[in-house]
């Protein structure tokens, strides 16, 4: 049985940019059991299997594999998958704007799909949920010799590491500067004894300066329990990050918006647009969007 498939370049306007992403618009005839052993076959960062709602007033669920496991949310699949389910019109555009809701194991996500003379222009989720802080990241020492670092490249006081969730958790380490950011090397076998039996392995480290002009923020990310070395784009990463730079913000309330470029040191360099809504204090709601481009089209072979 062959299937068809599409990949993408998420979070980029350009082919070669971005973080690739494998879609199967319909995937009714995979087995469940297969949908793993395919996202590793690709082994991009995630992989994503498109069936029937639950619920039919939403548009679609959305499974989303890496190669090492099945994820509850993720940024660059569901801004990948919209754009490609747009693009090839297995969802009807309303105009300008198109809102969608996909379900997620997290929860169901919102997407908004702009056009632009009629193609597909920009795609932006609000997280399955607020950000949230959980406990407890490993010890500023300790994160440094995983990321073969000296301590002192990672800040202090209100901006220490923390972990936080839209629906995955990531631990957040922000660095002094960007030269911090591109220095990091995965130490593996620290990272294991670091890493054992906390809450989130995947560690998202940045500084607040752009390399260019107009980004607020210079990204990387480490997921090798997940089989992703290092991520080049990483959207459900970037709606923790609007928590986790919402809380430090001193305004008390609005939207506030940073744009975050993640993925230069790969050779494949990103861009987030990142959205908090605050309320009170309190970020209540963080969204995150960018462009897509469709590289490839396919069939699979199933076994």
């Amino acid at each position: 049985m062959r299937l068809p498939f599409v990949t993408v370049d998420v979070f980029t306007d350009r082919t070669f940019g971005g973080n690739q992403l494998a879609v199967f618009p319909d995937a009714r005839a995979i087995d469940p059991a297969l949908m793993q052993p395919i996202a590793r076959e690709f082994n991009h960062s995630e992989t994503t299997f498109v069936l029937p709602p639950d619920d039919p007033a939403h548009t679609a669920r959305v499974r989303i594999f890496t190669p090492g496991r099945e994820l509850p949310f993720a940024g660059h699949p569901t801004i990948g998958t919209a754009h490609v389910l747009a693009t090839t019109g297995a969802i009807a555009l309303t105009g300008d704007v198109t809102r969608i809701v996909f379900e997620e194991l997290a929860g169901p996500v919102p997407v908004t799909i702009r056009t632009k003379d009629g193609t597909v222009d920009f795609c932006q989720l609000t997280a399955a949920r607020a950000p949230e802080i959980v406990p407890e990241p490993p010890p500023r020492e300790r994160l440094a010799a995983a990321l073969s670092l000296p301590p002192h490249a990672i800040t202090t006081g209100a901006w220490s590491p923390e972990i936080m969730s839209c629906g995955t958790p990531f631990t957040f380490v922000p660095l002094v500067d960007r030269a911090a950011v591109a220095a990091a090397r995965l130490k593996l076998e620290v990272w294991d004894e670091v890493f054992a039996g906390r809450a989130s392995a995947e560690v998202f480290l940045f500084a607040m300066e752009g390399e260019r002009r107009g980004s607020d923020v210079h990204a990387r990310m480490f997921a090798p329990k997940l089989g992703v070395a290092e991520d080049p784009a990483t959207g459900a990463a970037a709606a923790a990050l609007a928590g986790y730079l919402g809380l430090r913000d001193a305004r008390p309330g609005g939207t506030l918006r940073w744009v975050v470029e993640q993925g230069f040191e790969m050779g494949r360099p990103s861009i987030l647009e990142v959205e908090a809504d605050k309320e009170n204090g309190r970020v209540v709601r963080s969204r995150v969007g960018g462009c897509s481009v469709t590289v490839t089209e396919g069939s699979f072979c199933l076994p």
